[in-house]
Order: structure tokens, then sequence, then C-alpha cells
């Protein structure tokens, strides 16, 4: 979707809620310029956003913090702010995850506000200053390398449909994209040169190349054959009316071929909810077994820090085990020997200066 396009719907949006709201040049700016102009930041991001601010003019309205139906910028306070969080766990049963993107979109909002209106500097500031809610420790569904060759078994390769679910499937776990890069891909962002590669554009606009098989490279080329998919500014993946592939278009399409699949080894899949996001996950933690780094990861994966990345390691014992240990060597190598007149000397500055 194009700028202009994601920006007028942002404007209709506000121009619903002015009837209630007040929706001052800062927050207006905010969406329709900020997030995506200048932040760069996806759609789906920007919804999310957006979904935020409506749960908080409806948490506001519940709880009469606005007056005559109308919300100003001093509802951003501690105070209100933390029982929006709490009324978000609460009442509308979200998770401690979901409860911290809406506590960042909030974060966010406020950062750009403080620059833009510094009378209300201390009020952002109370918001900036709330801690995210600590929940239990993250881990990930995976699937194993059995699961995915048995997976990728299902598409019959011979007829169009089954050819593209099939060029869907291994490039979605090849590359480990997320479904909304996917979705964006474009023939022309397709290399079949050796090494064959395919370029995405990720979260914030980033761009990155990543390396695809020469077997899944093959799978994509024959689909975009028997499909003629050749012209570079076309959608690579489409449904039967020619439309780009919607993020629960691309789910429907995995779940058919995981029920396959399960019918003939159901040990393979377990009680995990399968959805593409899990293909990541199992490209991500079948590198990691590979013995492949982790900044390695981090970079094909697209994340901006390899503390994201390193969940992949907690979710395995034996991998978090072996980092535990090198981590132990390397402590021990870095250990300084000091001698009996060094330690003194050591002792003596500690008593004096801490």
């Amino acid at each position: 979707m194009s700028f202009i396009t994601r920006r007028h719907r942002l404007i209709s949006f506000f121009r619903r809620y002015n009837h209630e709201h007040i929706i001052n040049s800062t927050n207006y700016s905010f969406f329709t310029t900020y997030l995506i102009n200048t932040a760069g930041y996806s759609e789906n991001t920007v919804k999310s956003y957006r979904d935020t601010f409506v749960l908080l003019f409806l948490y506001a309205d519940e709880h009469k913090l606005c007056s005559r139906g109308r919300i100003n910028i001093s509802i951003f306070n501690r105070e209100n702010i933390t029982g929006f969080l709490d009324w978000l766990e609460s009442s509308r049963n979200v998770s401690v995850s979901t409860r911290n993107q809406r506590l960042a979109a909030l974060k966010s909002f406020c950062r750009y506000a403080s620059s833009n209106t510094v009378e209300h500097l201390e009020i952002f500031q109370q918001v900036l200053d709330i801690k995210p809610k600590k929940g239990m420790s993250k881990t990930v569904d995976y699937l194993s390398v059995d699961a995915i060759t048995l997976l990728l078994k299902q598409p019959n390769p011979n007829t169009p449909n089954g050819i593209r679910d099939l060029a869907l499937l291994s490039l979605l776990y090849e590359s480990g994209c997320r479904v909304q890069e996917l979705i964006d891909i474009k023939t022309g962002n397709i290399s079949f040169k050796s090494p064959a590669t395919v370029t995405v554009t990720g979260k914030g606009s980033k761009v990155r190349i990543i390396p695809l098989s020469s077997n899944a490279a093959s799978i994509i080329a024959r689909y975009a054959k028997i499909c003629q998919v050749f012209k570079p500014e076309q959608t690579l993946f489409t449904n039967y009316r020619k439309e780009p592939l919607t993020r629960s278009g691309v789910a429907y399409i995995l779940r058919k071929y995981v029920e396959k699949a399960k019918q003939k080894e159901p040990a393979l899949f377990g009680n995990t909810d399968i959805h593409p996001h899990v293909l990541r996950h199992s490209k991500a933690m079948h590198l990691l077994e590979g013995g492949v780094n982790l900044i390695y990861i981090r970079d094909f994966l697209g994340h901006s820090s390899v503390t994201t990345t390193e969940i992949y390691a907690k979710s395995n014992p034996e991998i978090k085990r072996k980092f535990l240990e090198e981590a132990a060597l390397n402590i021990d190598s870095k250990i300084v020997k000091y001698s009996e007149e060094e330690k003194h000397t050591l002792l003596e500055w500690l008593k004096n200066n801490i």
C-alpha cells in the first residue's frame, strides 16, 4: 500500500473520531506523518498503534476520564496509563506481551509529543518511566527438520495451485521471512543467479538480501514459468483473482498442508498451533542447531538486536547448555591473576575509594 493511501486512511480514521475526541495537531501528525513517513513503520505496526489509541479512548470513556466525551493531553499520566494497561489484561484478556506492545506504542507517541510540545514534558515523562511488565520466559514453537520435510512433500507440484503453494512454503521456510514480507515480494525481488537470493523489505523499511538454496530457487522458477509470473513488478504470490495473497490466505494454505502431514505423522507436529511465523522460528532453530552464529542469524532474520535472536537459543536446552559452558570458559580465560602485593594494593584502593 502506498504512503498516500495509508495516510488517507488514517486521516479518515481521525475524522470519524473527531466527533467525540479532541485530536490535536500532535496526535494527528504522529499518525499521518511521523509513523509512516519519518519512522517508516509498516502498515501493520501503524494499525497496531492506531488500535492502541482506539482502546485508550474506549477506556477513557468507560472510566469517565474525559469531559463530555472529549479527551485531552492530560490523560497521559502514570495513574491513567497504568490503569489502562491493567484494564487491558483484566477486561480485554490480553497477554503480557500485548500489554507491553500497547505501552510501547504510547511511549513512542510520548517521545514524539515531548519533542513538539515542551509544556507537557513532565506529563509525558510519567508514561516514559513506566516499566514493561515481566511475564513468563518467552519460548518459541518450531518444527523439526523431519516435520518441515514432510510438510513440503504435501503440495502437488503438477497443478498450478500446488506448485504455487510449494513455492510459497519453501520460500517462507528457506528465507525465514515474516508473512508481510512474503506477501510484499515481487518477482523482481528474486535473483536466480547463483547463489540465488530474495530481497525483502522488513520492519522500519529495512531491506535485506537472503540466500536461497538451489532446490528452493528451482521450485520458485518452476512456479514462475507454469503460472506466468515474469514481470519484475508482479506480486510473486497471488490468489485465483490475481490479487496479492493476504495474511489470512497464507495462514490458510499452511494449515491445509499441515493437516495433511499430520494425518501421516501426527507425532511430528504434536499439539503445536502451526501458523506462518512457526516456519520462521523453525528456520532460526535449524540454523542455530547447525552451529550458525547468533549474529548471522540476527541479520538473516532482520532483528535489530541479537537479544531478540537469543530467544531461540533459550528454547533449546542442549544449545542453552553449550552457551553456558562456553560463557564459563570465556570468563575463566579472562580472569586476571594478581600477586599478593597487587591484591594488597587493590584492597587499599577499594577501602579509600568505595
